[in-house]
């Protein structure tokens, strides 16, 4: 099973950018426990971050294109007004998991929504780097149950 997970703007800055909201924990140091429990869970992880919006929905394409089995995606700011984004999310054929460290729903109104929302097939929040762990395990076990 490939899952394919995406890390969307900003996320390069993790453990210094706004530790209050997102700790110390790096990108480098997700990736790692993402693949820890990718190899616990017999599937393959292979995570992508970019700041260019273009170079994300080019990424998703490829992902439809390399027949991903889902996606779990952390768009940040993206997430609540790249419609772009939204609609290439949309060709996935699997299971796409939203997930944000932060628990969205507390934060700023304009975080408050998700254009991901109705093509996603969940989202978790506020969990921290947890939130990630918890995201490839929703993929892993709605790939299964499609099955």
């Amino acid at each position: 099973m490939k899952i394919l997970m995406l890390h969307g703007i900003n996320h390069n800055m993790f453990g210094k950018r706004d530790p209050a909201q997102y700790g110390t924990i790096t990108l480098a140091e997700i990736d790692a426990s993402l693949q820890k429990l990718a190899k616990e869970l017999g599937v393959e992880v292979e995570s992508f971050q970019t700041n260019c919006e273009g170079a994300m929905c080019d990424r998703i394409h490829q992902g439809f294109f390399d027949n991903v089995d889902a996606v779990v995606i952390n768009a940040g700011a993206w997430t609540h007004y790249s419609y772009g984004l939204r609609d290439a999310l949309a060709i996935i054929t699997g299971p796409v998991v939203e997930v944000h460290m932060s628990n969205i729903h507390a934060r700023e109104e304009f975080r408050h929504h998700s254009v991901f929302a109705e093509i996603a097939t969940g989202q978790i929040c506020g969990f921290g780097a947890d939130t990630y762990l918890l995201g490839l395990r929703a993929a892993v076990a709605a790939v299964q149950a499609k099955a």
